[in-house]
């Protein structure tokens, strides 16, 4: 087989070249060929090249941003120094007491504390009896840090029965913080280690309400009223027959301070007006009661409508009517006042069926808020 040389010059040329595109970059890096970036392309070199001869053309640089201490400082989200701790909130777990203030109702009053109206009830058993119309201005209440009960001790309670009554457990009670109770010193949980008179705070719990309304008043047994107040009618009396139906007992039709609200015992829906406006029968019937109220009600009237239902009037001016006395639909029976617990004046109007509280808003036109 024949072999074929290359020339010495054309094998030396070959060499040159490898060894130029190999040094190349260390001599770029070492002796670079560029200004500092100015954020404009740099210039392309431009030397005719030989025929055959291998040109190397600069990248252009990148266009880059202006790195310096001041740009870096004017590009930066700012922080300013503050000197004040902002301490979180924290749950709360103690009572606190709460002042009274003019035009408050126990419905404001939970609102301003995030609770439920039954708890402010239930925190303040001896001062308000579970009557949402006891509260007055500059009185003190218990504010719970929870919604529940605020019961208190008594000699011979168990915590076993106490968490049963108001529907928690006694892991409910003990783990409590503000209770300060620790389940390894409490002892036996049906005698345990609490001193009598201590305010045991029942975070959850709930209980009935206390009544402190007087039996339904039967036209037959109006008597059974005494514990309402000095307006009990005395002797019995037949008459006027309800037909069922009832109309608005006021000039106005809205509502002012308390809503029907079973839950906070209210069962009842205040109408608002001026005082000394009309009072009306809201149904045929037997006026049984007719006089001051001792459960804060102020002026007060029944009727019986001889049918299950009773109406009740109260916080009147002036009671226009008497016991014993026959009213018909419609019929003039007081004026709009502001006696007993009352922020200002209004018709307290209840309706009850059999002794059962019923809702205003089933059997009148109202829009209930």
């Amino acid at each position: 087989m024949k072999l074929f040389k290359k020339p010495a010059g054309q094998v030396l040329a070959t060499a040159i070249i490898c060894l130029a595109m190999v040094g190349l970059p260390w001599i770029f890096q070492a002796y670079p060929f560029q200004k500092q970036s100015t954020g404009q392309p740099a210039h392309e070199l431009t030397e005719t090249p030989a025929p055959g001869e291998m040109v190397y053309t600069a990248t252009p640089a990148a266009d880059l941003p202006d790195y310096s201490a001041r740009k870096i400082q004017a590009l930066g989200i700012p922080r300013l120094a503050d000197m004040h701790t902002t301490i979180p909130d924290r749950p709360a777990f103690e009572v606190i007491e709460y002042t009274v203030e003019k035009g408050d109702s126990i419905f404001e009053i939970a609102e301003k504390f995030g609770l439920k109206p039954s708890t402010i009830l239930w925190g303040n058993l001896t001062r308000l009896g579970d009557n949402p119309h006891m509260i007055y201005p500059d009185q003190k209440l218990n504010i719970l840090p929870v919604n529940g009960v605020l019961y208190e001790w008594h000699e011979g309670d168990g915590l076993n029965g106490v968490a049963k009554v108001l529907g928690v457990t006694v892991e409910d009670i003990i783990n409590f913080p503000g209770n300060h109770l620790d389940a390894n010193t409490v002892g036996n949980l049906a005698n345990p280690n609490i001193k009598p008179g201590t305010q045991i705070i029942v975070p959850g719990g709930y209980r009935n309400f206390i009544t402190w309304s007087a039996p339904t008043i039967s036209r037959f047994n109006p008597g059974a009223a005494r514990l309402y107040g000095p307006g009990a009618c005395e002797k019995p009396s037949d008459g006027a027959v309800g037909i069922g139906s009832f109309v608005f007992p006021t000039v106005n039709h809205w509502l002012s301070g308390f809503d029907y609200a079973p839950e906070a015992n209210h069962a009842a829906v205040d109408f608002g007006g001026a005082l000394g406006n009309a009072i009306y029968a809201a149904d045929n019937g037997v006026i049984v009661y007719a006089g001051w109220n001792d459960h804060g009600y102020g002026n007060v009237t029944v009727i019986d409508h001889g049918n299950g239902y009773q109406t009740l009037y109260a916080h009147q001016d002036v009671i226009k009517v008497g016991c014993g006395q026959s009213v018909y639909q419609g019929d003039l029976i007081g004026l709009l006042g502001s006696t007993g617990r009352s922020s200002g004046p209004h018709l307290n109007f209840e309706i009850s069926y059999n002794s059962a509280r019923v809702n205003p808003y089933s059997v009148l036109a109202i829009e209930q808020r």
